[in-house]
């Protein structure tokens, strides 16, 4: 039992070195490397575009029942006017980018594993290699940077319809005032909740075709690796959003606290 331990510990203290060190060498090659903007368009328009659907029926209906339960609870103690103000604070610096990101994880991580993965085990990454490109260059840096570019925009997106759906339900379902629902949304939704919540969009952005690209290029051989390695990409790219959350609201906060 000790042995099997040890060597899960050890295996997974290798990848995430792997991971870490496939993300210097995307990061420098981001700077450094040419940019291909025929690559970087087709990918912001499958990662963006493509996901606007599923983004904007999660945003719509989660601020539509975060704006019923707030109203459910402020209404025993005739705060009905906020709940608007919990539906806005609450949208943008939380559920709208953990939200969007964790959808365009099930969907644009396991296309990214999946189609990476697909290259590797017909060895197209090996024949990128042989004509002297560079698999990081090629096959990474176009969607890591796509991704940091369009989850900010689908996030916002996400903030903006959620807070219109969440405003609807409050005037039209559940008859609240409109003026002060309204006044009370902007009195306290601050600008600086709307750039905590992009913050948060971009660093998702990237643990998303980060996780996807590594998944893919180490991935086993067969339709079996594939398979595996399209799964991994979902569940360790939603896991390390959750968890990136955690650190960045308390490092984020830290910071804001500086500047107010």
């Amino acid at each position: 039992m000790n042995f099997l331990a040890g060597s899960w510990i050890s295996d997974w203290l290798a990848g995430l070195g792997r991971i870490a060190s496939m993300t210097r060498e995307s990061v420098l090659s981001l700077f450094t490397f040419k940019i291909v903007w025929r690559d970087l368009l087709r990918q912001i328009h499958f990662i963006g575009i493509k996901s606007q659907s599923v983004v904007l029926v999660t945003g719509a209906f989660t601020g539509m029942v975060l704006a019923a339960q707030t109203y459910f609870q402020f209404h025993k103690v005739k705060m009905d006017t906020a709940t608007l103000a919990v539906v806005g604070v609450s949208m943008c610096s939380e559920l709208g980018p953990v939200l969007t990101a964790l959808m365009v994880a099930g969907r644009v991580g396991a296309a990214i594993a999946a189609e990476i993965g697909t290259m590797r085990v017909t060895e197209q990454i090996d024949a990128l290699r042989t004509l002297a490109t560079h698999p990081v260059d090629y096959l990474v840096v176009p969607r890591l940077t796509a991704a940091m570019i369009a989850l900010p925009l689908l996030t916002v997106e996400s903030i903006t319809v959620g807070i219109g759906a969440g405003y609807l339900v409050g005037v039209f379902l559940l008859g609240i005032d409109p003026t002060y629902l309204w006044y009370n949304m902007l009195k306290y939704t601050g600008d600086i909740d709307v750039m905590v919540g992009l913050t948060k969009s971009f660093v998702y952005g990237g643990i998303i075709a980060m996780v996807g690209c590594y998944k893919g290029m180490t991935c086993g051989m067969g339709a079996e690796g594939v398979g595996r390695a399209t799964t991994e990409a979902v569940v360790y790219s939603s896991i390390s959003i959750l968890m990136a959350n955690f650190f960045l609201t308390l490092a984020l906060q830290r910071v804001v606290q500086m500047f107010i």
